[in-house]
């Protein structure tokens, strides 16, 4: 019987060919999911009923820099991406460095659509400032179920709390009341 040394290159192909499916389809998963945060975040801006420390944070230094807001967002995480790389050695994933050069200009884009209500207040804000709260919570879900890599905030808050020894929890409850305290400062909302 004549045994064919080509037979396990077609399986390996296949593998690899499923591999890449996989791949493709959580980097499209990833994508969506950073499309839904984007929209969020700008629907939560225009609400003018408040916003979480980060989003403050890139608020206040925009409008003291002139820059948008989605600029600020890719310099922030581009500065935590190298911090942790430097410091903590935590190598940024692909869902890392995506979210950070993404989610920005999709805010930017997303601020100035005619279908967003701009500067509401009021009962349209709250409801605005709920849809993207709720946006924000689907877009989570869906880019963390990609699994290509946590974001910037994200991996330099795990990152800084394995360093320390202390809690998750604490890390980031202290973390984001620092950035908080800063954005108050420099006029974020």
């Amino acid at each position: 019987m004549r045994v064919n040394s080509n037979t396990s290159r077609p399986r390996a192909d296949s593998w690899k060919s499923l591999w890449s499916l996989r791949f493709l389809r959580h980097f499209a998963q990833l994508q969506l999911g950073l499309f839904i945060f984007g929209l969020g975040l700008a629907v939560m801006l225009e609400a003018q009923i408040g916003l979480d420390p980060w989003s403050s944070f890139h608020e206040g230094v925009s409008l003291w820099s002139g820059l948008s807001f989605g600029r600020i967002s890719q310099a922030t995480g581009a500065v935590l991406i190298v911090v942790s790389w430097i410091t903590m050695r935590v190598r940024p994933g692909i869902g890392t460095v995506c979210n950070m050069l993404i989610i920005g200009p999709w805010v930017d884009v997303m601020r100035v659509q005619p279908w967003i209500p701009h500067d509401p207040g009021g009962a349209l804000g709250i409801a605005s400032f709920c849809a993207g709260l709720v946006l924000i919570g689907v877009a989570s879900a869906t880019f963390i179920g990609a699994r290509l890599g946590a974001g910037p905030r994200d991996g330099f808050i795990l990152s800084l709390s394995r360093k320390l020894d202390r809690s998750l929890r604490a890390t980031r409850i202290s973390i984001e009341l620092v950035v908080l305290a800063v954005a108050f400062a420099i006029g974020g909302p």
